[in-house]
């Protein structure tokens, strides 16, 4: 049987950003930053890295750079001293930030599954004396059920 062409199908240039945006919010950082900007609002440095924890100011002002470069947070100046800068999610930021919420809706529903499997996993790799890497074949292989 043969394959329907899509319709629609995609450009280089949109697989180009599809990639790339995945990459970037595929990082440590990213959805985290998203998720706090877009449950606050407006936010200032700090009190954004405070929401994220964990994350060092030169991380954040990397993510942050890279995620105003992308049109999806906006950077606001204020002139007083000392410096006042805070930081909001655009339209197009909120948007993709709303994209993802998938992904965390999804990890609360799984979230148990996920660790039981890793658990079950680990059981087995213990009981062939393995490391997680060490093998090329999947120490789960014939006891894996979907």
């Amino acid at each position: 049987m043969e394959g329907k062409p899509l319709v629609g199908q995609p450009g280089p240039e949109i697989e180009l950003l599809v990639r790339e945006m995945i990459g970037r919010v595929a990082d440590k950082w990213t959805m985290l930053i998203l998720e706090e900007l877009a449950e606050h609002g407006t936010v200032r440095f700090t009190r954004l890295g405070d929401l994220v924890g964990g994350i060092s100011q030169k991380m954040l002002t990397k993510t942050l750079r890279q995620l105003e470069s992308d049109g999806l947070v906006q950077r606001t100046v204020h002139p007083v001293i000392p410096p006042h800068v805070d930081y909001r999610l655009t339209e197009l930021g909120l948007s993709l930030s709303e994209a993802f919420c998938g992904v965390w809706e999804w990890a609360e529903k799984y979230h148990g599954q996920v660790a039981q499997s890793r658990r079950d996993f680990q059981s087995v790799v213990a009981a062939q004396g393995l490391s997680e890497t060490s093998s090329a074949t999947s120490p789960t292989a014939a006891t894996h059920t979907p």
